[in-house]
């Protein structure tokens, strides 16, 4: 069947999603299992990529720097954890209601708390944007790039979702870029680790030099902060319910977004290891960006380790300012009840791309002004993100166990205190980094 087979009364979006479910369903009934995984996993392995984004992946070069291999890689892991428990329940809310998780926030609670959602969602997700394109143009800016055209391709990169027009298509163009945040990996080879000393710290969580102090609160609470976040709430679910997942796609769904957890934690891994000689070597990392980190690593890792560092950095500002574009325009597009999906053109949904393309070109062109105060936004983005994490999760619990909304699909209890546990640990987490940040004198 081809688009052509179709009544022209028939949208584009329903054409493409309608052409995506015939192949799983012919997958299914040839019994081809690798098929059928290849066509359903997408949204949790961008969602996981997605969150190692430009900032977190400075966090754990910081992390790796300040502290070596020790407490923080199972710590890393735990983390990654947690984020599988909350993006696993957006996986069945998307694939039993077939709508964005603004859309049902703002059906299950009301106008002003949906509106609340998309604006506070917005709000941030600018200011995360913003931080992304300084990543963009610090790893561009290792190889000479000018930090225009850094910005420019940023913006290019964010808007092949107009050409495309399809989400599987943009989906695996995107998934191809996102697997480069894996390059971290060869990095953290090349700097020659002690992979005895590696394995031990999995299993005794040890050593945590320095004890527990001010300073490894707030590289604890930073990580923390680069793993889970409302953004991956918004994105993951509208995408499944743009790529038409339904509730027989759940397991594959869960495997899709362990899979992601997996890819993501093995970058952040590497990335702490990667930095461990500027730990071995004393040289204070603290305030580095990531051409100093490059530069830095290059006498221990060589310059092909310090270019895939940079590389990393840049494709890592590049994953996340697509996600969170698209995050954007879903949750703008479902509470604004406009188009919002992938599978339409421009002229179809206006409003959709004009968000997810105009808050990608004007965080980026906010880095481009002499003497903006990027540092500042910074440190509002990890605040507004951590006080916002509350909410969110309770938001996500509710709705997980919504009869209505969820049927046999909802939280049954042991996922119902996984996802309270993760929701109480991660706002006592938020609350603590937001207080040492605005009141740094009591720490």
């Amino acid at each position: 069947m081809t688009p052509d087979n179709f009544s022209p009364s028939v949208s584009h979006e329903h054409q493409h999603r309608a052409l995506d479910r015939l192949a799983v369903h012919q997958a299914r009934l040839q019994h081809r299992p690798a098929r059928l995984l290849w066509l359903l996993i997408g949204p949790g392995i961008l969602v996981m990529l997605g969150e190692n984004d430009a900032p977190s992946m400075l966090s754990y070069a910081a992390t790796g720097s300040q502290f070596g291999i020790g407490f923080f890689l199972p710590f890393v892991l735990l983390t990654f954890a947690m984020a599988f428990v909350a993006q696993e329940i957006t996986v069945r809310l998307g694939a039993a209601s077939h709508a964005g998780h603004a859309e049902l926030i703002y059906r299950r609670f009301g106008r002003f708390w949906g509106n609340f959602a998309m604006i506070d969602l917005l709000f941030t997700n600018f200011l995360t944007l913003v931080t992304e394109f300084v990543g963009i143009v610090a790893g561009a800016g290792y190889f000479g790039i000018p930090a225009w055209v850094a910005v420019l391709c940023g913006v290019a990169v964010v808007s092949t979702a107009v050409i495309v027009r399809r989400y599987w298509s943009w989906e695996r163009f995107v998934l191809i870029l996102a697997l480069f945040n894996l390059v971290f990996i060869p990095v953290a080879i090349l700097s020659h680790p002690n992979w005895g000393q590696v394995g031990r710290s999995f299993l005794t969580w040890h050593p945590l030099v320095g004890g527990f102090n001010t300073n490894t609160l707030v590289i604890l609470l930073s990580d923390i902060g680069a793993t889970i976040t409302p953004w991956m709430l918004f994105f993951q679910q509208g995408a499944v319910s743009d790529k038409g997942l339904t509730v027989a796609d759940i397991r594959h769904g869960r495997i899709d977004t362990a899979l992601g957890a997996l890819f993501a934690a093995l970058a952040a891994i590497a990335c702490i290891i990667a930095t461990t000689p500027l730990f071995i070597h004393h040289m204070n990392a603290s305030q580095f960006g990531a051409a100093q980190f490059a530069q830095a690593l290059t006498p221990y890792v060589g310059h092909i380790g310090g270019s895939l560092f940079a590389l990393g950095v840049l494709e890592a500002g590049l994953v996340a300012a697509t996600t969170i574009s698209t995050s954007s325009a879903y949750a703008f597009g479902e509470v604004a009840r406009q188009a919002h999906s992938l599978n339409r053109s421009f002229h179809e949904a206006k409003g959709f791309y004009l968000v997810l393309i105009g808050v990608a070109a004007l965080a980026g062109s906010l880095v481009l002004i002499p003497g903006f105060p990027l540092e500042m936004v910074v440190i509002m983005v990890n605040v507004i993100a951590v006080l916002t994490m509350p909410p969110a999760i309770g938001f996500l619990l509710i709705l997980a166990n919504d009869k209505d909304i969820m049927g046999a699909h909802r939280s049954t209890w042991w996922l119902n205190a996984l996802g309270l546990a993760v929701g109480i640990f991660v706002s006592l987490a938020g609350m603590i980094y937001a207080i040492s940040v605005i009141f740094p004198q009591w720490f």
